[in-house]
């Protein structure tokens, strides 16, 4: 993952002991590294459930080159999604060249490769040629044989979190929002949209922008998961 525009900030105490213990060990094995302990953490922008920072080394060279991208996972977000599922699907991703690589793993998150390129914006999003390379990129993604069972997770995940907003919200609330006719949609949905005619394939389920990142000189995507 690369950076956006940040503030630097030496605070190692941001991170995990044990995302310090792998990062140690990470850069002592980097000849070019000066001191494996003399870290710089800098908070990135535009991550929307996690905590990401750049982590970067001083260097023989007296430039800081080593890079790596440290990601702690948000809490309370585990209603949204499976952490294990997607721990293994990172993993997989990353063995077959999709995705930045996966250097070490900590209980509440993970240790990334610096890609050097930008995340994108929403106006990125209107440009053809880059919604292009989106699209050739996610033929790739969509390609991909995921280990596991090839079961349809949509209906199953709609339903858990219109079960936890019921469960969260007031009688008013639920009326407000329609949480009843909202069930309903989805079993609506659900029957039209199943069919002997579909294809099962492997999804994202949350490619914003900030999940985008391109390499301006190679134009080459990167899909972060």
């Amino acid at each position: 993952m690369g950076a956006m525009e940040n503030v630097i900030e030496n605070r190692e105490d941001r991170l995990p002991a044990e995302a310090r213990e792998i990062l140690q060990s990470l850069a002592s094995q980097w000849e070019d590294v000066v001191d494996s302990k003399a870290l710089q953490v800098i908070p990135l922008k535009g991550a929307m459930t996690n905590e990401v920072f750049e982590i970067k080394w001083p260097a023989k060279t007296g430039e800081l080159s080593r890079k790596v991208v440290v990601r702690i996972y948000g809490e309370g977000v585990d209603v949204f999604f499976d952490r294990d599922n997607e721990i293994r699907t990172f993993e997989y991703m990353s063995k077959n060249g999709q995705g930045p690589r996966l250097l070490g793993r900590f209980p509440n998150g993970r240790i990334e490769e610096f890609i050097h390129a930008r995340t994108l914006s929403a106006s990125d999003l209107r440009d053809p040629d880059i919604s292009a390379l989106i699209a050739a990129k996610l033929k790739e993604f969509h390609e991909l044989n995921m280990p596991g069972p090839k079961d349809v997770t949509l209906w199953d995940r709609l339903r858990n979190w219109l079960s936890t907003a019921k469960r969260l919200s007031t009688p008013e609330e639920a009326n407000a929002f329609q949480l009843d006719s909202i069930e309903k949609e989805i079993s609506l949905l659900e029957k039209e949209l199943s069919g002997p005619s579909q294809s099962m394939g492997f999804c994202h389920n949350d490619l914003q922008y900030g999940n985008i990142m391109l390499e301006e000189g190679s134009k080459s995507i990167t899909i972060i998961v």
